[in-house]
């Protein structure tokens, strides 16, 4: 968050990267702006005994122990709604690039294949495609909305079913998983979502199946991911995000039936822009009122 960083270093007293320099304020430190990766901590909020909000740039904050922030009275914010439409954006192409191999026919083609062995082998349809979106929330509906165009069918699975929904709710992540052929994963990561998409739920998908993940790379059993991509029980993956980014299984890396990004979704010049704007908003609201513009 360069530009966030950028204005906190001329326009407040902030410390920005400095761990020494945190050490020497740390009685001092009232706000923690944070992106949500890094977040804040339980060792951390101990250290900072004045600390009385964390704004975070991302709509993301499992890095953060929001349920002991709380517990101190701590305000959390982050920056939902700005990035839906570039992460939704996100999914449909990891999705529609995994189906029809575009990112596989590119390097066919420049590897000179295509003159020497021949057209790129039929690959398969997106429109009418069957999908699942786990976690029916401000990104998992956008996803949806843009499928709509593709005349797939949808359904979803939440803790709950969402009012008013035009789409077919599923309270068994496993049994959407088998009734689908693509598997969107919009989630919120965390302790509660960690390891949700699992073996099982993987194995339902089957031999034909995908993959789409624009949540967090905690949120896919990723040992159990490669497992069965790589004994073709999957039919192949879209991947934002990791367990341990920015390192990817090297399993993953030579796959034609994955596609493999580094965590790019909402990075575009507009949306991070407004994720910053957003996150500069919360820290002069919370200054200048003790409020928040975007409470979590």
């Amino acid at each position: 968050m360069p530009a966030v960083a950028d204005v906190l270093a001329r326009d407040y007293d902030a410390v920005v990267h400095d761990p020494a320099r945190l050490a020497s304020y740390a009685d001092s430190v009232r706000v923690v702006v944070t992106g949500g990766h890094a977040g804040v901590d339980t060792a951390l909020l101990d250290a900072l005994p004045g600390l009385r909000a964390i704004v975070h740039f991302g709509a993301g904050y499992d890095g953060t122990d929001v349920a002991t922030a709380r517990e101190r009275g701590i305000l959390v914010s982050n920056t939902p709604g700005v990035l839906d439409d570039s992460v939704a954006d996100t999914a449909v192409g990891l999705m529609i690039d995994v189906l029809r191999r575009f990112s596989a026919s590119d390097r066919y083609v420049r590897a000179g294949r295509w003159a020497t062995d021949g057209p790129y082998p039929l690959q398969r349809t997106v429109s009418g495609s069957r999908v699942g979106i786990v976690g029916l929330g401000h990104i998992g509906t956008a996803i949806a909305t843009r499928l709509e165009a593709f005349n797939c069918p949808i359904a979803y699975h939440n803790r709950r079913a969402v009012p008013d929904s035009p789409y077919r709710y599923e309270p068994s992540l496993v049994r959407l998983a088998a009734s689908v052929d693509v598997l969107v994963v919009a989630v919120t990561g965390g302790t509660g979502t960690r390891g949700l998409i699992g073996r099982e739920v993987l194995e339902a998908l089957g031999p034909d199946g995908v993959l789409v993940n624009v949540a967090r790379g905690s949120v896919v059993d990723e040992p159990a991911l490669v497992a069965l991509l790589t004994a073709g029980k999957l039919g192949g993956a879209g991947l934002d995000v990791f367990t341990d980014e920015p390192h990817v299984p090297p399993e993953l890396l030579d796959r034609d039936d994955v596609v493999l990004l580094p965590h790019v979704g909402s990075a575009t010049v507009a949306t991070r822009a407004a994720m910053a704007d957003l996150t500069l908003a919360n820290l002069r609201s919370f200054l200048e009122t003790g409020t928040l513009v975007t409470p979590v």
